[in-house]
């Protein structure tokens, strides 16, 4: 299960997704978060799970990553599922003991389980097509007008940028204490909840210590290279927009306004 987590990864590639400015895939992500928000209804959310898969298939990402990726949060996504279609009102189709199954309650689970795919699907393709450095640069131009508010916009984005790059290290490392613990007979698989939490101490005491090991020898490394935060520093690559990247957030922006109308007019 570890091993399906993939955010954080980046995969290499000339494609035009990759190619794009991260400023560009940025806003473009928060577009369509409030494009995903913002539909109601089966075309509003087609239209946005349209452009996801144009999107996919501009990368040249395999859709089976994306759904290797879905694999952790299935707990979630059942969850959310179960709540929405036994506990929403409206015509009765089905009825077991105190379960309840309606037709709206099965539409609008339909719709949320289709929106966190379509959510999580757009962040992994965000990380997949742009590496950590390029996701730094971008958000800190992005947040450049916080930084007259005394905002720490530097010290955010290196954050986000060392998180993001340490979750397949982090990851990696679980597996192979988890590993560990197994040939010297520990067992993660069997007993009730409490058991497996318990059985879970000794893979997170050590992980912890790992953890708090690299982040000091990480702050060495930075201290040894006179690293000061954002305050004077250049970059060797700027950013900067082409036409490709104009035309991207046009479309996305066109997307956005034709699921607001399709709200609107209840389509």
């Amino acid at each position: 299960m570890l091993k399906d987590i993939t955010l954080g990864q980046y995969f290499p590639g000339d494609t035009l997704v990759h190619r794009l400015d991260p400023r560009t895939k940025l806003i473009s992500v928060v577009l369509d978060f409030i494009a995903l928000f913002t539909a109601n209804n089966w075309l509003s959310t087609a239209v946005v799970a349209l452009t996801l898969i144009l999107a996919v298939a501009l990368s040249r990402i395999k859709p089976r990553a994306l759904l290797k990726g879905m694999k952790p949060l299935m707990f979630i996504v059942v969850f959310t599922a179960v709540l929405n279609l036994f506990y929403t009102e409206g015509h009765v189709i089905a009825q077991f003991w105190i379960f309840r199954i309606t037709s709206e309650g099965l539409r609008r689970t339909i719709l949320m389980v289709l929106r966190i795919f379509l959510l999580v699907s757009c962040t992994f393709l965000l990380t997949y097509t742009t590496s950590p450095l390029q996701l730094t640069d971008g958000l800190e131009q992005l947040l450049r007008p916080l930084k007259k508010l005394r905002f720490p916009v530097h010290e955010l984005a290196m954050m986000m940028s060392i998180a993001l790059r340490f979750i397949p290290t982090l990851i990696e490392e679980t597996d192979k204490i988890m590993s560990a613990q197994k040939a010297r007979g520990a067992d993660f698989e069997t007993g009730g909840l409490m058991r497996r939490a318990r059985a879970l101490l000794p893979v997170l005491v050590p992980l912890f210590v790992s953890a708090l090991r690299r982040a000091d020898e990480l702050a060495t490394a930075m201290e040894c290279r006179c690293y000061h935060g954002g305050e004077g520093r250049t970059r060797m690559k700027t950013l900067q927009m082409h036409t490709a990247d104009h035309l991207t957030l046009l479309f996305w922006i066109g997307v956005l306004c034709c699921v607001i109308v399709l709200k609107r007019f209840g389509l």
